[in-house]
């Protein structure tokens, strides 16, 4: 069906509740979990996070689109999400270096979505039932249908997902002359993670998330990284064991989101599927060592859990989330590993957690030299 402008579409949460709108994007029907984000900027960057991989994205500022799309800020090969709710979208943009329309992006990468929605009255409502899963549908417009259509889709609680986003071949990003080499694993890796080491004198070496221990090692590394990505760790027991393998190497090791959880649970603690989870750019986050507060962009549905990180002496913590005293941040005692719950390398977002990758950078310096 072709998209007409004003034509009608309806997001129905699988407790009932459902918001009218109008069609946005490609006419159709998608499923996923609804979540909302907070970021005020970097639509297109959001949009292409692997970590939202299975996700209905409900955008709470009151535009999106206005300053159009850029084929440079993506953080992926394409959209991630399954489909976005907004207020407003916007097919007039105002910035130069933009190429299309939010319309036409969306029409091209063939994402349905739903605009002209009270997302006020929708974010108040999943804050206070918790997340849940949602059908979008420009094309059926019959509730008891679609209730049909949703009862069908699985928890995100459970859901392996990182193996539909993560590379399927090794490759190679980088200058092959700088002085530090990194394995990355990649769970459902941002673009930024792979930037923001590469400008730091690191040459990196992408591996499947089914690689072996022995294949990542063999190269010599110098450091691990354990990447961001989508779904349930602990529902991936076979990362799991990897990673309890390569803390014992010894090779210095960071992991951000996904890859901080996948740590933690090699530890020996637990993790647990948030209320609604965190996803925004302004995220609070205090840094015990030093007592500064760093604002940082987040996005993910399941957390550490912080009282089990506190009743081990092998384990420190090192960050927590100032809105919710959830655990943001380990560092595993006499082992050359850290991980934070979110993203450092932004993307959207602010800067001020980028220290974190020269951390990585000088601890593979002590080790190497």
């Amino acid at each position: 069906m072709k998209y007409k402008e004003g034509q009608a579409a309806v997001i129905l949460l699988e407790d009932g509740t459902h918001f009218w709108g109008k069609a946005a994007g490609s006419v159709g029907t998608t499923t996923g979990e609804i979540a909302f984000n907070t970021g005020m900027t970097g639509y297109q960057e959001i949009f292409t996070d692997p970590s939202y991989f299975g996700q209905i994205l409900l955008m709470t500022p009151s535009h999106i689109g206005n300053y159009g799309i850029h084929d440079e800020e993506v953080e992926s090969e394409s959209v991630k999400i399954s489909g976005l709710v907004c207020k407003k979208f916007s097919q007039i943009f105002s910035r130069a270096a933009s190429e299309e329309s939010i319309q036409a992006y969306f029409e091209r990468q063939n994402l349905v979505g739903i605009s002209d929605v009270d997302t006020r009255a929708l974010v108040r409502h999943i804050r206070d039932k918790g997340a849940m899963n949602a059908i979008i549908s420009s094309e059926i417009l019959d509730v008891e249908q679609l209730k049909s259509k949703l009862a069908k889709v699985p928890s995100m609680d459970g859901l392996e997902l990182s193996s539909k986003v993560c590379t399927k071949e090794v490759f190679e990003f980088g200058d092959p002359n700088a002085d530090f080499k990194v394995s990355v694993i990649d769970f459902g890796v941002k673009t930024n993670i792979l930037r923001c080491l590469g400008i730091r004198n690191c040459f990196l070496r992408v591996f499947p998330m089914e690689a072996s221990l022995e294949d990542i090692t063999s190269w010599n590394p110098d450091g691990i990284m354990l990447s961001n990505g989508p779904g349930d760790p602990s529902s991936m027991n076979d990362s799991v064991k990897l990673i309890q393998g390569l803390v014992e190497t010894q090779i210095p090791m960071f992991g951000i989101c996904l890859g901080h959880q996948l740590l933690a649970l090699a530890s020996g603690l637990t993790t647990y599927k948030m209320h609604n989870g965190h996803r925004g750019i302004n995220h609070p986050i205090l840094n015990l060592a030093t007592g500064k507060c760093e604002i940082t962009s987040q996005n993910h549905g399941f957390v550490v859990d912080r009282k089990a990180a506190e009743g081990r002496d092998d384990i420190e913590i090192t960050h927590v989330h100032l809105n919710d005293d959830t655990l943001a941040g380990i560092k595993l005692k006499n082992k050359n590993v850290f991980s934070v719950q979110y993203h450092p390398e932004s993307s959207a977002g602010p800067h001020d957690s980028r220290y974190l990758f020269d951390d990585f950078v000088e601890l593979m310096r002590s080790v190497k030299y």
